[in-house]
């Protein structure tokens, strides 16, 4: 592990390059400056380096401390001068566009995107040979796209060879040119059957920049997805990065791989999950998607809902959900002509914050739904096989691919981590509790936390050179603890006990019960002592009417103890309004007029 003390650290976003300062104090690492710069792949500049080399230069200003000089990071430091080491991460440019091919849609196709969406990438479209369209229809598909990179993959070792070789025939017959470097071959990277390698390299050889790797789908029981990742990510930095404007420079500047910034906050959730040894679910919404990542056991997965976002596309979460759906968390009525008049807006100002508050709940409220989608979505894409090795029979491999049981496990859930302007920056955490709880639905005991300015990518990318350093400033600096989340699952009479507590807290001592149907939060920081006494018919996570005794996490906001069942249900517009009234006043989400 390199002695590091002063550390520089970028992420180049599609609009902003964002860049903190991380320095070791008494023996701790802490995150000490940020500055900020627009980013600068595009014209009239065309030079990333620009945007980092500014965003530095705030940190300079800040700090008073010299770390570049004309246009080189200067290391190692020494006293008010230099660093120990500069690393980035990028998501310019659109970030890493990928399509990918498998022979079954419903197997390699659906390993194959797993690998993609791990390595960071956005999948913008699956091919297959059973997806319903025709050899030309696909051609045209892989043409019009124009992905940075394609992932091709079928066949178990040792099987038929006829679909993927076809498959690399249309990519072929595309003859697809990426987005940077129009001038250079195609990124693809081959992780099928071991005996198509020689046809494959026929068809594509000539035609692209071809990669072999092993096998995603060695045999219906095993899935490898390891090394398509590594491959995507090498040839992210040799191929994609090095035609990107400006980036053969930031490559250099760099200590470390430039990692892309979805890959990195999959890298920090993943080493939280691993050093606390918990379940972790995160989630990311963006003004066009929202990325949503968890590790459960061992198993990583990350999904990107291209669709949903709080801009952009967020004319997409009502055209997915519908009106009533977004009226359902409003304590007040609003025409439907009146709701679309304001999402329209946001679409074309997209940089526009809420003025009133009827316009921040409006947006709060498209925020639960987005993130309701995102989960069902992400819910959707990790199944698969549990380990490498999983022992099953044939009849179990076809049955999983058919009803898509999901690794995600809310019950099972510890921590929930949160980013993005709608959940980082909302005016009161209340809200962005409130937002978490009523879109995820937890179950059991969950901790909710945010990260406090998406340091996360930042994190993830020192991970892989100081994973004491990462973990450090991710304690102390990244995560704000909000709440943790106590919610009984079972069915009882509204009105009925389904909770006893005995809360032992900093603050004091609560007792009390919970009734079903109750939303009740008791404003507690730091650690509780908790004694959770479910009724008969109802489950905290170790068996139905099993009493915890649990130490827990209280927050900036506190200890939420949620009554309303799993999953919530919904009344009629009028009763249904003063329901959401009294859930956001338990919570004391918005402020009483």
């Amino acid at each position: 592990m390199p002695d590091l003390n002063v550390v520089i650290a970028t992420d180049c976003g599609s609009t902003t390059t964002k860049a903190i300062l991380i320095e070791r104090v008494d023996g701790v690492y802490r995150q000490t400056y940020r500055g900020e710069a627009p980013t600068t792949v595009e014209a009239p500049i065309e030079d990333v380096t620009r945007g980092v080399l500014n965003a530095i230069e705030e940190v300079e200003e800040l700090s008073g401390r010299k770390i570049q000089e004309n246009g080189t990071i200067l290391s190692p430091a020494d006293g008010q001068t230099g660093v120990d080491a500069y690393i980035s991460t990028s998501s310019a440019g659109g970030g890493l566009q990928m399509m990918v091919a498998g022979v079954v849609a419903a197997m390699t196709g659906e390993s194959a995107q797993r690998a993609a969406l791990g390595a960071g990438a956005i999948v913008t479209d699956v091919l297959a040979s059973n997806d319903g369209r025709l050899p030309h229809e696909k051609v045209e598909r892989i043409r019009n796209l124009r992905p940075d990179m394609v992932l091709l993959s079928g066949g178990t070792d040792g099987g038929t060879i006829s679909h993927v070789v076809e498959l690399a025939e249309f990519i072929a017959a595309a003859d697809p040119k990426p987005r940077f470097g129009s001038g250079f071959k195609l990124p693809v990277v081959y992780a099928g059957n071991r005996d198509a390698v020689d046809e494959v390299s026929n068809a594509l050889g000539d035609r692209s920049a071809l990669t072999v790797s092993e096998n995603i789908r060695p045999s219906l029981e095993e899935e490898n997805l390891g090394p398509a990742r590594n491959a995507i990510h090498d040839l992210f930095l040799e191929h994609v990065m090095a035609q990107a404007p400006g980036y053969p420079d930031l490559i250099e500047m760099a200590n470390a791989p430039i990692v892309p910034t979805p890959g990195a906050v999959g890298k920090m959730i993943q080493s939280v999950a691993t050093t606390r040894d918990i379940n972790v679910l995160g989630v990311d919404i963006g003004g066009a998607t929202t990325d949503v990542f968890s590790v459960f056991g061992e198993t990583f997965n990350r999904s990107v809902s291209a669709n949903l976002g709080m801009s952009y596309s967020v004319s997409n979460v009502l055209a997915e959900v519908g009106l009533e759906s977004i009226l359902r968390w409003l304590p007040f009525d609003v025409e439907e002509s009146d709701l679309r008049d304001r999402i329209k807006n946001k679409m074309i100002r997209p940089t526009t914050i809420p003025q009133t508050l009827e316009e921040l709940q409006i947006e709060q409220a498209l925020a639960r739904e987005a993130l309701r989608l995102a989960l069902g979505q992400h819910k959707q894409l990790a199944v698969g096989l549990k380990g490498l090795q999983s022992e099953r029979d044939l009849s179990d491999v076809f049955e999983q691919s058919a009803t898509g049981e999901s690794l995600v496990s809310l019950m099972a859930l510890d921590l929930i981590i949160a980013s993005g302007g709608v959940l980082s920056h909302a005016p009161n955490r209340a809200q962005t509790v409130a937002m978490l709880v009523d879109a995820f639905q937890p179950e059991g005991i969950t901790q909710l936390a945010v990260d406090s300015i998406f340091m996360m990518p930042h994190l993830g990318v020192l991970s892989t050179i100081n994973e004491q350093a990462a973990t450090d400033v991710f304690d102390r600096d990244c995560l704000i603890d909000l709440a943790t989340c106590v919610a009984p699952v079972g069915s009882g009479d509204p009105g009925s006990v389904c909770l006893e507590y005995d809360i032992r807290a900093q603050d004091g001592r609560h007792t009390g019960s919970l009734a079903v149907g109750g939303l009740a939060k008791i404003s507690t920081d730091g650690p509780i002592d908790a004694t959770l006494a479910p009724a008969r018919g109802f489950d905290l996570g170790d068996g139905v009417g099993t009493p915890v005794e649990k130490q827990l996490q209280g927050g900036q906001v506190g200890l939420i103890l949620d009554g309303r069942g799993r999953p919530l249900t919904f009344e009629s517009r009028d009763a249904q309004r003063e329901r959401a009234t009294a859930w956001t006043s338990a919570l004391d989400v918005y402020p009483v007029s």
